[in-house]
């Protein structure tokens, strides 16, 4: 049965897969259809990799759990030299060095531990970060496909350089291809929210968050230049849904 209480990481890629054909059918051969493409195999491969993060490590749990039962050996072993039996000053002595050497290799073991147990949640933050820093990225390479679609180009060309960027694309058109970013980086979040998901690691998630901050940051700046576009054509704002797609 279908739970509707998390996402769910197939339909987040073949949401992505969809996007694409929409862009390959509407803008076929440009930048942008290539980082939809970029994007669908990160997802792909994301789905993959928060999958296998949430997951329990086994060998590591039980090498880790070897290692806790070998201390519990030795300082057992350390307790059973110490002669408790003798009251005499020398032997008084001895045991209070004795109890000295097991309190301080208790504290090694214990800082040891300490290591062995979080080593798991170490290893897999590690993962999920290096994967959220590939996704902070396509983030800022999906904003640079749209940082030149200037809707006031759309009114006059006048000023024009020779450096300035080709402008081809219809007011319609326009508002399309800005529509497609602002989903690609909505989609983008929500591959990062699979590792949050899987991981619920404070810091994993305040990674999360960050990269969700940066793109409705970014996805607000593009829905400005949409509404100028649709308070500049009227029009647009009147297109029937299906030639929306």
């Amino acid at each position: 049965m279908r739970t509707y209480r998390g996402l769910d990481a197939a339909k987040v890629v073949e949401t992505i897969s969809t996007l694409q054909q929409r862009i390959a059918e509407r803008f076929p051969g440009t930048g942008l259809g290539e980082v939809c493409a970029e994007l669908h195999a990160i997802a792909h491969e994301n789905s993959q990799r928060a999958a296998a993060i949430g997951r329990r490590n086994i060998p590591l749990r039980v090498l880790v759990f070897a290692a806790l039962a070998g201390c519990i050996w030795l300082l057992t072993r350390v307790l059973m030299l110490i002669d408790f039996s003798k009251t005499n000053a020398d032997s008084v002595y001895s045991v209070l060095q004795g109890i000295e050497a097991a309190l301080n290799i208790v504290v090694l073991m214990g800082a040891a531990l300490f290591f062995l147990v979080t080593v798991e949640e170490r290893l897999k933050r590690r993962r999920a970060l290096r994967a959220l820093h590939e996704l902070r990225s396509i983030v800022h390479v999906i904003d640079m496909h749209q940082l030149t679609k200037d809707p006031s180009t759309m009114v006059s060309v006048a000023g024009k350089t020779p450096s300035s960027p080709t402008r081809t694309l219809s007011p319609f058109e326009l508002t399309r291809y800005l529509d497609y970013c602002s989903e690609m980086l909505s989609l983008t979040s929500k591959v990062a929210v699979l590792y949050a998901q899987s991981f619920p690691d404070p810091i994993v998630t305040e990674a999360v968050s960050d990269i969700e901050r940066i793109g409705a940051g970014l996805s607000q700046k593009i829905w400005q230049k949409i509404m100028i576009l649709q308070t500049l054509d009227p029009a647009l704002a009147a297109k029937p849904a299906a030639s929306r797609t």
